[in-house]
């Protein structure tokens, strides 16, 4: 296991975060053209080289939480503050917001319960609680896994409420869970799909039919996620890098288990295009967790936007619940 894995996490997630920033809404097309291949300043939206964007912001409103005392009350209190004031954004402003996350950050503001103020209907199915979830890992790791599915559906219903989003990001975190004690990313693939399976059976969700979206990143579809990278080439254009939460989570299992390094798997993840700045989050989160700290690149982290405080932030956090 990395040592401090919630700093090479984290710092992972916020890279990745920034190296998608300005090529937000850019298509694959364009950028095969024109790849991404360190970081970039200005871009989709005007900010200076090492910007990163909401989905950072949020993580580390969620570890600020986590690493005081487990209170939704209080994450709600950081995501309004994180809205209305700028709390934890890199440079004062907030310049990205889902419309998902805004509306519910609304209701937040007006006094909702935290687990009544995300959408709960298809359509918002968007990936802003996945971009967030990794800084729950540290809390919920030790837990059965009921539990862990409990507090990551609390955790996900700030903002996005649907079982869809909220097995995302269980599916996400128990993939963390496995690479932290697992060497080989193909052996923990494995092991999460056998510990999810086993746990959706035995779960009254399935009744829903939601698992079964799930079947390529669950080993359920001929046409899985192992196929699929066995092929690698020959399938890119199977793999959205879209808004939804189902295809966030597949094209950044699908760029860790194509790549070999920290680098390759996050400038994979942006290069596909589009949502950009979360693929390359969600990826930068699993992969730093791999890799471990050390292989981000220097020339990426020494231009990163408050570094020093995310660190900080990080080592809190990991010292509350590992000693």
């Amino acid at each position: 296991m990395n040592d401090n894995y919630v700093k090479s996490g984290l710092i992972g997630l916020v890279v990745g975060d920034a190296l998608g920033v300005p090529v937000e809404f850019i298509n694959r097309k364009t950028l095969q053209m024109g790849p991404v291949t360190g970081m970039r300043e200005f871009g989709s939206h005007h900010q200076p080289i090492g910007t990163w964007s909401d989905d950072s912001s949020l993580a580390c409103c969620l570890a600020e939480m986590l690493s005081e005392k487990y209170s939704l009350g209080n994450l709600a209190g950081l995501f309004i503050a994180w809205k209305e004031h700028g709390y934890w954004t890199p440079n004062g402003n907030v310049f990205d917001i889902g419309i998902a996350t805004s509306s519910a950050i609304h209701s937040l503001s007006k006094g909702i319960s935290p687990t009544l103020a995300g959408g709960r209907y298809e359509d918002c199915n968007g990936n802003g609680s996945l971009m967030r979830i990794l800084p729950v890992l540290p809390y919920v790791k030790e837990k059965p896994i009921g539990k862990r599915f409990d507090i990551i559906k609390d955790v996900s219903s700030l903002t996005h409420a649907h079982i869809r989003s909220v097995l995302a990001c269980f599916i996400y975190i128990e993939f963390a869970i496995e690479l932290l004690s697992e060497k080989d990313k193909w052996k923990a693939l494995g092991n999460m799909r056998q510990t999810v399976n086993l746990f959706l059976n035995d779960n009254p969700i399935c009744s829903f039919g939601e698992s079964d979206r799930f079947s390529r990143i669950l080993g359920k579809h001929s046409n899985d996620l192992f196929e699929l990278t066995l092929i690698e080439n020959c399938v890119e254009d199977e793999i959205s890098s879209s808004g939804y939460v189902l295809n966030t989570l597949e094209a950044s299992l699908w760029c860790l288990l194509t790549t070999d390094s920290y680098s390759e798997a996050v400038l994979k993840a942006v290069n596909l295009g589009e949502d950009t700045d979360t693929t390359g989050a969600v990826t930068g989160g699993l992969a730093g967790i791999f890799y471990g700290y050390e292989s981000i690149p220097k020339e990426w982290l020494d231009v990163l936007v408050k570094r020093t405080e995310i660190e900080k932030l990080a080592d809190k956090l990991y010292k509350k619940y590992n000693g």
